[in-house]
């Protein structure tokens, strides 16, 4: 789960090439999206996108979502060129069959960011920074400090689903790229 931000992504795929990525919704909808239309015009666009993510499949919520792009790109392109941006990420949940309070707590950056919000704090007490290492373990300090607050995830019980259901994501890219790989070899043969 990311917040849309680019090194962030980078730094996951440097590390995990096979990773089923998820944009938190409510970051889209509120801040990017919806922020870039006037006020006037911000509960109907909120409305479509929460009403497509209602829904259970995942192909249907995205041609609406489609839609209601290709519906911005006219007067709003920015707010189009937004939702578009992370729009298959922010179903990820959905193709996987998570729902309920597990999918709820996945969709927000809440934890993510009161995280990353008491690191700041607890680095705001450094008045000369020597170098890299200094800040690592500055910002190690500060997520110990994090941990302390953290609390059993909304929707805990349903984890085993989401393991499940992203190991058998992964068995399915697997398959697909062994058998990718094994036409590749036997037309080239």
């Amino acid at each position: 789960m990311i917040d849309g931000g680019k090194a962030l992504r980078r730094a996951i795929k440097d590390c995990s090439a096979n990773t089923r990525w998820c944009t938190a919704a409510i970051a889209t909808t509120r801040g990017t999206c919806a922020g870039r239309v006037p006020e006037r015009d911000r509960p109907q666009i909120i409305a479509r996108i929460r009403g497509a993510w209602a829904l259970t499949n995942a192909e249907l919520a995205e041609q609406r979502l489609q839609l209601l792009a290709s519906e911005l790109e006219r007067t709003w392109p920015d707010a189009a060129g937004s939702l578009r941006e992370g729009l298959p990420e922010t179903l990820t949940l959905m193709r996987l069959g998570i729902t309920g309070q597990l999918a709820k707590t996945l969709c927000s950056t809440n934890p993510c960011e009161s995280m990353i919000e008491i690191v700041r704090d607890t680095q705001r007490n450094v008045k000369r920074w020597q170098d890299g290492d200094m800040r690592k373990r500055w910002t190690g300090a500060g997520m110990l400090q994090a941990e302390r607050q953290f609390r059993r995830i909304i929707g805990y019980r349903d984890l085993t689903k989401l393991v499940i259901a992203i190991e058998r994501h992964a068995i399915l890219v697997a398959t697909k790229y062994t058998d990718r790989q094994q036409l590749a070899e036997s037309v080239t043969v």
